[in-house]
């Protein structure tokens, strides 16, 4: 069964350093459930929000689903169009504004508390689309698909063997 040795990000939306301290984060703490069939590919995570007067982390555990919806939103967001992720009800949501050069970014946390943070990120990198799919590459590349639904509720190894 594998193991990662650390937390890797999928999401890292942050401000220039040196200025206000602001960030929107997902980071990937591990399998969901390692080596069981039907818990193995998804993820256990965590929203993470820092700001001035706002810390806040909401748990989340992404499907693989999640992050081909993932790629999608990067797809809408890099021709400017607005974004929503993770928007099925089962977790916290998230919603990506381009906004005069910077970027809104709001977790809607409906399951749980009902809770609402909006973030302004206002001296994003340039480049910071390419660098969340090179976060979601990361994350695929550490987190391989190694189960396959070969009927519904029926579940086996992709690759024959497991080490």
């Amino acid at each position: 069964m594998e193991s990662t040795q650390s937390v890797i990000n999928l999401i890292d939306l942050a401000e220039t350093p040196g200025t206000s301290g602001r960030s929107v984060s997902v980071r990937v703490l591990g399998r969901f459930q390692p080596g069981i069939l039907t818990g193995h590919d998804f993820l256990d995570c965590e929203i993470v929000i820092v700001a001035e007067s706002v810390n806040a982390t909401f748990p989340v555990t992404l499907l693989p689903e999640d992050l081909e919806d993932w790629e999608d939103a990067l797809a809408d967001l890099a021709s400017g169009r607005s974004a929503v992720w993770l928007d099925s009800g089962r977790t916290p949501s998230m919603s990506f504004t381009p906004d005069s050069g910077g970027l809104l970014v709001s977790v809607h946390d409906g399951p749980e508390t009902g809770v609402t943070a909006t973030v302004p990120l206002f001296v994003v990198s340039s480049a910071w689309v390419d660098e969340q799919r090179d976060l979601l590459t990361r994350v695929r590349e550490i987190y391989p698909s190694e189960v396959v639904e070969t009927s519904p509720n029926a579940y086996k190894w992709r690759r024959a063997t497991r080490s």
